[in-house]
């Protein structure tokens, strides 16, 4: 499980956020300043942070600068903050995620853990062999005996997740949260769209489908 820091001024509100987190095995960290979140993120093993916009003695974006230094650790900035120009300022600043307040901490939850999944796997995945077909993620492309094979980068993002994630059923929706973030407009069933030319376009029989629950990739099975 991981080291979690909830960098937010409102004592009631961190604690809530540690105490949900706990119940899911993670570590918490706490910190109720800009000054004091940055003191533990040079001291503490941390794996994710929930970073506050409006912090005493240091923003939340300041301390992200700060941190985007030496550091690529998924970072979600919170706040009441609702304007486009926060928003573009923190994903300026490098920020992994944007969720404002009043939260769901269902949603906050799910956040936290597709980018701790997302950071877990990104020793990255760049070249590997499937049958006859070379697949080079890095360069978005794939090549069979044939010459090159016409797939997109969506296609190929999702082969990615499946095989990051082998022999584990993903949902459609986590497929989706996963590759297209929580607010898009797609409907789950279009994924099933992207597998059947994931199939088809790579010869593939290695991505099973689990009946009435989603995806997954199976090693050994070409």
């Amino acid at each position: 499980m991981a080291k979690i820091m909830i960098v937010e001024d409102n004592k009631g509100t961190n604690k809530a956020i540690c105490e949900y987190m706990k119940t899911a095995g993670h570590t918490l960290v706490s910190a109720y300043d800009g000054a004091d979140a940055l003191k533990h993120f040079r001291e503490d093993e941390l794996d994710l942070i929930v970073l506050d916009i409006m912090l005493p003695l240091m923003s939340g974006m300041a301390v992200l600068h700060e941190i985007r230094k030496s550091s690529n650790i998924p970072v979600i900035m919170l706040t009441a903050i609702e304007d486009e120009y926060t928003q573009s300022n923190s994903f300026d600043e490098l920020a992994d995620d944007y969720i404002t307040k009043p939260f769901s901490m269902l949603l906050l939850g799910k956040r936290i853990n597709a980018l701790l999944r997302r950071s877990c796997n990104k020793a990255a995945l760049n070249k590997i062999q499937l049958g006859g077909v070379c697949i080079d993620f890095s360069g978005y492309t794939a090549f069979d005996e044939n010459g090159k094979i016409d797939i997109t980068p969506k296609e190929l993002e999702i082969l990615k997740l499946l095989i990051e994630n082998k022999g584990l059923v993903l949902s459609r929706s986590q497929i989706l949260d996963d590759i297209w973030g929580y607010d898009c407009a797609i409907i789950d069933r279009t994924i099933d769209a992207y597998i059947r030319n994931l199939r088809k376009k790579l010869k593939l029989n290695c991505i099973t489908t689990v009946k009435g629950i989603g995806y997954k990739f199976e090693a050994g099975v070409l």
